[in-house]
């Protein structure tokens, strides 16, 4: 995720997306994005005249893009791509970071439809896309493993929405336990809903 060599629109929209994903949408700054993004405070009008609304905007597409983009890197972690390895990995991503770095980050995506899905549309809508971009590869991965296009739609919403609910559970509890428990009991589910003739 590193951000070295970009200009600084870019690193304040990563900087914006970290941000979120720890202090919520009313808790993080304008002022902190910049600083963290070692912009100029000035650029912040420059980049982003809709203010604040557009860089949380910008932040919820751009993770949207990197967790539809982490799909691929996924697959290709795995010896032999099955559907609940995916599964399997799409979690483990979570579990090395709430084991190394602590239980302080979730999905930004997540945390802007929790502030801002009633009170700003605009951000309601940039949410509902990148929940999009992100499950598009899931169904595609799943349907190219042999599981009927149909189903592969609502596998991927389900696997995100199981992540999702088990990222929040274990930031409460400061345990990976409900990440591990939807890998684990997900995982028949998913490799079963492969053709048989695939």
């Amino acid at each position: 995720m590193a951000v070295s060599g970009r200009g600084p629109r870019e690193r304040m929209v990563f900087s914006a997306a970290q941000l979120i994903r720890r202090e919520g949408v009313a808790g993080t700054g304008m002022r902190e994005v910049a600083a963290q993004a070692g912009a100029p405070r000035g650029s912040l009008q420059h980049y982003f005249p809709g203010g604040k609304e557009q860089l949380v905007n910008e932040a919820v597409g751009w993770a949207g893009r990197y967790a539809g983009g982490r799909v691929a890197r996924f697959l290709a972690a795995l010896p032999e791509p099955t559907p609940a390895g995916l599964f399997a990995e799409m979690v483990r991503q979570w579990t090395d970071e709430y084991e190394t770095a602590g239980f302080a980050g979730g999905c930004p995506v997540a945390a802007a439809t929790v502030d801002c899905a009633l009170s700003t549309e605009s951000t309601r809508r940039a949410a509902a896309d990148a929940f999009a971009t992100w499950t598009g590869p899931v169904a595609g991965a799943l349907t190219d493993m042999g599981v009927p296009r149909e189903r592969a739609g609502a596998l991927a919403t389900l696997m995100i929405s199981a992540l999702e609910g088990a990222i929040l559970m274990a930031r409460a509890e400061r345990d990976v336990r409900p990440l591990t428990t939807v890998a684990r009991e997900l995982a028949p589910l998913l490799d079963a809903a492969v053709r048989k003739d695939a």
